[in-house]
């Protein structure tokens, strides 16, 4: 236990966090599948105690025996790995609908192929362009192409000087249903169970983001790629079969001003590719409807062709690439932290247990040696039993806290959770209490999340009449006050930590931040 007074029982300078190595996506959807079912399922009707200790034990051996082969060192990585694989199987077996949901499918790989190809059936489907013997120099659906590329690169360009917009939710959700091929949750599955899925549903939504952003960049650009593709192959498809007539016809536009429209449009791809130039005279010779001209035709069509290429596929596949890259990096190192208070507990079990500490600030609480006792029971529960206790002085009422959370002094230490620590005979008040929580969650303080102590309400009601709603009453009225300010809200009991000990666990197992 670590005291305001500085007294520390154990020197913190060699504590260090256990070796988690980077997760990928999959490994990562099935231990983050296994902790929502496990924090939810508090009544163990899924999995019963048993399950949990018979998974624990045989990973810790499977992931010795995978380490042994792989001449690797046996890391809690590998040991979540292997308990929520098989968690999951016996998830599977008692419950066959849930086997769709947890399984790894194909999808993502099998929409990143059906919408390219339908962007080139699509761009093929365009070689009728006004009359299929004519290549117009002004083509509307080539000139549009062009022109929506353009624009979408300029919108790319100033992107790079505004802030990064997340992926819009309802983007975020399509896309996941896409790749998954699942619109809802699965049916006929037990409320605890379809709860889990519904928290794990939102919680992935959140963490996928990222990647399924990069995911969606990439099948986009290859898309458009093959559009373009597309295009430009019917062009010279049909010239095969068709002899092409270039010509042009306008309005507004006279040979002149024409000519300095396609001078600038096509000087790029004349360059790179070597074509050969064209006059205002050999433009004004093609106007509509009193010349046609039959041999030339193949030059505009090499002419849009090259230019498509320049500005349409070449840079669409090579943002499509650099979109795959930063995909496969994100698969390959989720975003999920292992360090959670859920994850330390597994990790302790089995053999990991290392020092850490839960960071406790006080508000308007000051705590005695029996709930300073509690604390340090709270903390076993939540971290393991080497697990300790780093309470700071507490925060007088209506005045700001004077320790930062994230202060230079303690940053070596390796603190697994912060939590904000409050009496429940207090009312929650924005100016005060939430002008504390505000303090920590502008400055991010990682893992961070609210506890209030049960324990002197209690005895402050005793006996009296209707003492259970008015504790009820006074509980959720904190859940809503700490919901509003998006907060994880734990209610202790810091002489009898045991009763709360489930509520406890759920709070904080379910306590994540996106990175």
């Amino acid at each position: 236990m670590i005291h305001p007074s500085g007294r520390k029982d154990k020197p913190l300078s060699d504590n260090k966090a256990p070796a988690y190595s980077p997760v990928s996506e999959q490994i990562a959807r099935d231990i983050l599948l296994v902790r929502a079912i496990e924090s939810t399922d508090t009544a163990r009707e899924l999995l019963s105690e048993d399950d949990r200790r018979y998974a624990t034990e045989s990973a810790m051996k499977l992931a010795q025996w995978d380490a042994a082969d792989g001449q690797s060192a046996l890391t809690p990585t590998l040991l979540l790995q292997r308990r929520s694989e098989l968690l999951i199987k016996k998830m599977t077996e008692r419950h066959p609908s849930f086997a769709t949901f947890a399984a790894h499918r194909q999808g993502v790989r099998l929409v990143g192929i059906a919408l390219p190809a339908l962007a080139l059936v699509a761009g093929f489907a365009i070689e009728r362009i006004a009359d299929p013997h004519r290549v117009d120099l002004l083509s509307a659906p080539l000139l549009l192409i062009l022109g929506w590329n353009v624009a979408v690169y300029l919108v790319l360009l100033a992107s790079l000087f505004m802030p990064a917009l997340p992926m819009p939710r309802f983007a975020a959700g399509l896309w996941t249903r896409l790749s998954t091929f699942k619109t809802v949750l699965p049916r006929k599955l037990p409320p605890p169970l379809a709860l889990a899925l519904a928290q794990f549903a939102t919680e992935w939504l959140a963490l996928s983001a990222p990647l399924n952003g990069a995911r969606v960049k990439r099948v986009v650009h290859l898309s458009s790629a093959c559009f373009a593709i597309g295009a430009v192959g019917a062009l010279y498809a049909h010239g095969v079969t068709a002899r092409y007539q270039a010509g042009w016809e306008s309005t507004w536009l006279d040979s002149g001003q024409l000519h300095a429209i396609l001078t600038l449009l096509f000087t790029p791809a004349s360059l790179v590719f070597q074509l050969p130039g064209f006059s205002i005279a050999d433009v004004q010779a093609l106007q509509l409807p009193q010349s046609v001209a039959s041999a030339n035709g193949a030059l505009w069509v090499h002419l849009y062709g090259a230019t498509l290429f320049l500005f349409v596929v070449l840079p669409r596949l090579l943002l499509a690439l650099a979109a795959r890259w930063k995909e496969k990096k994100l698969a390959a190192r989720f975003p999920v932290d292992l360090r959670q208070p859920y994850f330390r507990q597994i990790s302790g079990h089995i053999g990991f247990a290392e020092p850490t500490l839960l960071r406790v600030f006080p508000y308007s609480f000051k705590v005695d040696e029996l709930r300073d006792r509690g604390l340090a029971t709270v903390a076993n529960m939540l971290l393991g039993e080497q697990a300790r206790v780093m309470l700071r002085p507490p925060t007088a009422y209506g005045e700001e806290l004077t320790n930062e959370p994230l202060h230079d002094a303690i940053k070596a230490v390796d603190i697994a959770h912060t939590v904000a620590l409050f009496n429940l005979s207090a009312t929650p008040e924005k100016e005060n209490h939430g002008a504390f929580i505000d303090q920590f969650t502008r400055g991010k303080t990682p893992d961070f999340s609210v506890m209030v102590d049960e324990s002197g309400y209690l005895e402050r009601l005793g006996a009296q009449a209707g003492a259970d709603a008015r504790m009820l009453e006074r509980i959720a009225l904190w859940r809503q006050f700490c919901d509003l300010h998006q907060v994880q809200l734990s209610i202790v009991n810091l002489v009898q930590p045991e009763a709360r000990a489930e509520d406890i666990k759920r709070g904080l197992a379910t306590t994540w931040s996106a990175p």
